[in-house]
Formats: C-alpha cells, sequence, structure tokens
C-alpha cells in the first residue's frame, strides 16, 4: 500500500457488525489520508473482539461519548438499516462528517429530515454507494459526460446468485457475531421484497441515476417463483432517456451484473463483478469516431477504501465530492419507493409522487 499522508481524517466507526469487519475498518486502516480513530459498539465481546484485531485509539460503548470526543472528525455509520438517519442526525448535530451505509434510510421522509440538519452542520454527508468509486465506472461516466453526445438508452442488470456466499465465504475475513448486538424492533429479513430492494436494488437504481441523470418515474412488474425475486423495471429520465433495470434475487447461475448505454457517438458494455472480489468492472467503450474499443484496467479495485479516501479529500482539501450525497440518497430511497408502488399497483409511478416507506 502506498505511504500515508500526513494529514489524515480520524475516522470512527458506529457498529461493529459484518459490513465494518468486511470493508470499514480496513478502509480506514489502509486509506493513505485516513486514520481508524475509533469504534464503537453496544455488544461488550464485539466491540473488544475488533479493538484487539484493529488498533484503534478508542473505543466506546457509547455512541454519544464517541460523537463527544474532540479528535474524531468524521463518522462511518455501518448499522442496521432503520438505525442510519438517527446515528447521521446524532454525528451532525456532533459537528462530524459522515459517510453513511446505503440506503441512506427506509422512508422518504425520514431521509428528507436530514436536509435541515446537514445545512445547519456545515459538515459533509457522503451516502455509501461506493460503486461509484469502481475505476471503470468512473471510466464509463466519464465517457458519458464528455464524448457520447446525446444519450439513447441504458439497460442494466445486478442479479445476486444462488452461490454467492460460498464465493464471498472464501474471500472474506471471518466475520465475528454477537449475541448482544443491537438489532432493529423488526427483522429486517420479515418482509423479503423490501429486503431485497434496500440491499441489491439500491445499487442499481443508484448507478442508473449515476449514469443517466435524474429518474423521472418507473414502471415495474415483480415476479416470485420458487423463493427467487424479479424486478423488471422500466425507467423514465428526466431528459427523455429510456432505461430497463433488472433486479433478480437469486439467479441460478454466477453473479451477473452489469450494464449496457447506447449513446450518438459510442456505446459502452460493462461486467461488473461481486464487490467482495474487489475487481474494477470490465467497462468497453466503442467511440463510434474510429470505430475502436478502449477498456480502462482500473487496477485499484478497493471501492470502499477509494470512496473514504475520496470523502477525507473533500472534507480536509476542499476537493469536489465524488460519492453520492446527500440529495442522491434521498433520490435513491425515493426510486425505491416508487417501484415498491409500481410493482403493487402495476402502473406507473412518478418519483415526486413517490413518499412513504420503501
Amino acid at each position: 500500500m502506498p505511504g500515508k499522508d500526513d494529514r489524515r481524517l480520524r475516522v470512527g466507526v458506529l457498529g461493529c457488525g459484518p459490513i465494518a469487519q468486511a470493508a470499514h475498518f480496513e478502509s480506514a486502516a489502509k486509506g493513505r489520508n485516513t486514520e481508524l480513530h475509533a469504534i464503537c459498539d453496544v455488544a461488550d465481546d464485539l466491540r473488544a473482539r475488533m479493538a484487539a484485531t484493529w488498533a484503534p485509539a478508542r473505543a466506546y460503548a457509547d455512541y454519544a461519548e464517541m460523537l463527544a470526543d474532540p479528535a474524531l472528525d468524521a463518522v462511518i455509520v455501518a448499522t442496521s438499516d432503520a438505525f442510519h438517519v438517527r446515528a447521521a442526525a446524532m454525528a451532525l448535530e456532533a459537528g462530524k462528517h459522515v459517510l453513511c451505509e446505503k440506503p441512506l434510510g427506509v422512508s422518504v421522509e425520514e431521509v428528507e429530515s436530514l436536509r435541515p440538519l446537514l445545512a445547519r452542520s456545515g459538515r459533509m454527508l457522503q451516502v455509501g454507494h461506493m460503486k461509484r468509486f469502481d475505476a471503470g465506472i468512473e471510466a464509463a461516466k466519464a465517457f458519458v459526460e464528455a464524448e457520447m453526445g446525446q444519450r439513447l438508452a441504458l439497460k442494466a442488470w445486478y442479479c445476486d446468485s444462488t452461490h454467492r456466499y460460498a464465493m464471498t465465504d472464501a474471500v472474506q475475513p471471518l466475520i465475528v457475531r454477537s449475541a448482544r448486538a443491537r438489532r432493529p424492533a423488526e427483522d429486517p429479513k420479515a418482509d423479503l421484497r423490501r429486503y431485497y430492494m434496500l440491499a441489491h436494488g439500491s445499487h442499481l437504481l443508484d448507478l442508473a441515476r449515476h449514469l443517466f441523470g435524474p429518474i423521472e418515474a418507473v414502471d415495474a412488474r415483480l415476479t416470485e417463483r420458487f423463493g427467487a425475486y424479479s424486478w423488471l423495471i422500466a425507467v423514465t429520465f428526466a431528459d427523455g432517456t429510456l432505461g430497463q433495470l433488472d433486479v433478480t434475487v437469486a439467479v441460478r447461475m454466477d453473479w451477473h451484473e452489469g450494464f449496457q448505454l447506447y449513446g450518438e457517438k459510442g456505446s459502452v458494455v460493462a461486467r461488473t463483478f461481486n464487490p467482495w472480489f474487489y475487481r474494477s468492472s470490465e467497462v468497453d467503450i466503442f467511440r463510434e469516431a474510429d470505430a475502436s474499443w478502449h477498456r480502462p484496467l482500473g487496477a485499484d479495485g478497493h471501492f470502499y477504501r477509494r470512496q473514504l479516501e475520496g470523502l477525507a479529500d473533500t472534507i480536509l482539501h476542499g476537493a469536489p465530492l465524488r460519492g453520492a450525497d446527500l440529495e442522491d440518497g434521498i433520490a435513491s430511497v425515493r426510486a425505491m419507493v416508487a417501484v415498491a408502488r409500481s410493482a403493487a399497483t402495476r402502473r406507473e409511478i412518478a418519483l415526486a409522487d413517490a413518499t412513504g416507506p420503501v
């Protein structure tokens, strides 16, 4: 790994569960401009185990105590979805910057409640849509903005696999769990339609917005068979461009994720890999001007570390925010609500009319 910058963002991680263990502790420890300053979890056994493994400067059982630490610059909210908004709000109120795991929240109204808090705080809030830091996707985005010309259509898919855990268990660290961990009042997996949309649909909808701009309306259909769920979503972007999205959990094959972009001066064909392989998307860009293909290597595939480094660059040096901001997080939740309503009513739903919980 490259050496550390002299000036570093001191990060605290709220929650010592699976996503923190698999991604955020390592990101803060490895980041060129970050340091893992603190961790926080109510489960004493889990917190002690993670403190022994990652050696933060401080370990807290109480979130308010961590937020009162004057040496702490920023918080990564790595808790269950139901706790995201309250944890982010507390951090902003305490004057800390925030990187909140996706989705930002579970209803339109609760995520919108962060607007006045963020404005008053003068701090930064980034939502953990880490695929924006995939170098292949960055190349596709740059081509769309600078060279593609008028856009025609987008196709994108995010299909989890029945074999994903056999694959990810081989590359992820051993996840430590605790019976004392804090859990939401309602089991998130009690409603699998909602759970899969929050876990997987949020990625795909944010990617579509990131590449082709604001989504105006969706028309979704949902099929449930043999324990699998498949959403096919027709999307209308604000500029009139059309899209077709596929969220399926789980396909009976390998992990299947990618996109195709068609435009006036070229096209993009991309294959995206399971994120825990830390492998950048294979993105082939076709330029009509010289009838040639181009594929960037994207050697650095640690999207979680790169998103934290990007936020640190913004906070420490005033660099433009490259990740998803509050409005992106709100739009993603609105889109998920619209998809759920559309699938239930079998009619097109405008995002402007999407309110309530996912």
